[in-house]
């Protein structure tokens, strides 16, 4: 009997413990920002949005019109890339997939570096192969720029769902004499449309959001995410950074409301390649997909692969030279940076993956009513832009009893619960799947809810656990917005200094640390993935 009474105790410690968690490093700080954002001298008032909407409209309509502008780009390409996928042989479509999942753990500014290296005034196409000075920053730019980064991304999302179609209905759609463009206008691009609803909601949300691609190629296109930034470490002034954020907010809420009406997967496309009837493929709609495909998987490639040469190579009188000075340029940025990143990484990480775990254990498993709001809750950070979840930690955070910031543990705690959605959604998928009779079994041979966790849960959602672990791992590894105004210099990670190096024009040392990020990431997601059996997993 008393062991069932501690085991009581136990489980209400873990539910108040998680509880005051999500609320204190999840809540508060969303409440901070609402409370700056729209109070003067403690009390309500919609000025500071007022004034900034009137006297600075061109941050806000600069900022819907490159979010409308990215979205149609994106939303495009992704659909015409994934079809595309979708029609090609095993063979192609595991070499593609390839170049996606691995281009996919891409750190921030990348792509951005590479198209100043690639396409800028004295870029490698444009003026030593074309012998062109264009100007190819601004707004179209940055819309380029947000297209190919997140391509991989969304062409999974898309490739994902078309999976999941019966390749039956190709086959009868053949054997009633459609070709290959009406096969695609009737059949593959309204199923490949469910995914692109998901692809709208995510790309403009991403692209209102992203401060960085702005901040590097936008010139004098300004929008509310970098000048949020700029408002913070150039002026100080964190009631109108929290102001703009609080605009950011309004779209962002809208893309929640959109994204929830969808029903879009990864399903299929992260697990296998698509088994379709073959038939000799032909036609204006064909090679017009094969074209556009084309472009946009040699761009990314293109892409990646100038940063790997821009790390080992430098210009002299003219030409490209290989060279090894660019990494003893770059040792002195990394020296305890990268150690630290990956500190960081793996406590973030690992408890993230294992609070997503218990919270979805309690929702689904146990059906505690209190949960469900812990759930609510530790969705918030979701639908905010990273700028948004720092700048709150920097106003909850700065003064007692809660006083955080200089310390490494801000810097975890703020990327643990920025990426908390996400666990929570892995372990959500995990209890779904699970045979609560065996739950059950255990109450009846006499354990309690701890001997279920660990006899059964923690056994059972390995994988959950893994995905969620590499996740958050990455992620964390590639952030920036959510920890720029929290990390002081003696304590930066290895995005905040290439940051800085590439603002201050040393894009070879740029490339390097982008480099070892991606490096770092490949190695600790492909142990988890040779791990979880994926040495299998494109075979069918």
């Amino acid at each position: 009997m008393k062991r069932f009474k501690r085991q009581r105790i136990s489980d209400g410690i873990f539910q108040v413990g998680i509880s005051l968690s999500v609320g204190l490093f999840i809540l508060l700080p969303f409440l901070y920002v609402f409370k700056t954002g729209l109070t003067i001298d403690h009390h309500f008032s919609l000025e500071r949005v007022i004034t900034l909407v009137t006297t600075r409209p061109k941050l806000l309509t600069n900022t819907l019109q490159l979010g409308i502008v990215s979205t149609l780009l994106q939303t495009v390409v992704a659909l015409v890339v994934a079809i595309r996928l979708y029609l090609s042989s095993k063979r192609w479509q595991k070499f593609i997939l390839f170049i996606l999942f691995v281009t996919m753990i891409s750190p921030p500014f990348v792509t951005s570096l590479a198209y100043i290296q690639l396409f800028g005034r004295r870029g490698l196409v444009t003026y030593e192969l074309f012998h062109l000075s264009l100007n190819v920053y601004g707004m179209w730019g940055i819309a380029f720029m947000q297209t190919l980064a997140h391509l991989s991304l969304n062409v999974l999302l898309v490739y994902g769902v078309l999976t999941t179609l019966n390749p039956e209905m190709i086959h009868s759609a053949r054997s009633l004499g459609a070709n290959t463009s009406a096969i695609i206008k009737d059949i593959l691009f309204p199923q490949a449309w469910v995914g692109g609803k998901a692809v709208v909601a995510l790309a403009f949300f991403r692209s209102v959001a992203d401060f960085g691609t702005p901040a590097i190629i936008g010139g004098k296109f300004n929008v509310l995410a970098s000048a949020s930034y700029f408002a913070v470490i150039a002026d100080g002034d964190l009631a109108l950074a929290a102001t703009m954020n609080l605009l950011l907010l309004v779209p962002a809420i809208f893309v929640v409301l959109l994204y929830r009406r969808t029903t879009a997967s990864l399903g299929g496309g992260l697990n296998r390649v698509a088994d379709i009837p073959h038939w000799h493929k032909q036609g204006a709609w064909y090679w017009g997909l094969t074209i556009v495909s084309g472009i946009g998987i040699g761009a990314l490639v293109l892409l990646y692969a100038s940063i790997v040469l821009s790390a080992f190579t430098t210009m002299q009188r003219g030409n490209l030279v290989f060279t090894l000075e660019n990494l003893r340029a770059t040792a002195p940025y990394m020296t305890t940076t990268l150690w630290r990143s990956i500190g960081y990484s793996l406590l973030a990480a690992l408890i993230g993956s294992g609070l997503g775990l218990l919270i979805s254990y309690y929702v689904s498993i146990r059906q505690v009513k209190m949960m469900k709001w812990v759930d609510a809750i530790a969705n918030l950070p979701y639908i905010v832009p990273g700028t948004f979840f720092g700048l709150g930690y920097l106003l909850a955070f700065n003064h007692a009893p809660l006083l955080l910031t200089g310390t490494a543990a801000i810097v975890v705690i703020n990327v643990t619960f920025k990426q908390l959605p996400f666990s929570v959604r892995a372990g959500g998928t995990a209890m779904e799947s699970l045979d609560k009779q065996m739950v059950d079994a255990v109450h009846s041979l006499g354990g309690g809810h701890g001997a279920a966790l660990w006899d059964v849960i923690l056994p059972l959602s390995k994988q959950a656990l893994a995905v969620s672990f590499i996740n958050a791992f990455t992620a964390t590894m590639t952030t920036m917005g959510s920890i720029i105004f929290l990390v002081y210099p003696n304590r930066k990670v290895l995005t905040l200094v290439m940051f800085d190096a590439i603002q201050s024009g040393k894009y070879a040392v740029g490339s390097v640390l982008a480099l070892v990020i991606l490096i770092v990431c490949l190695l600790v997601n492909g142990g988890f993935y040779w791990w979880l059996g994926g040495r299998h997993v494109f075979n069918s």
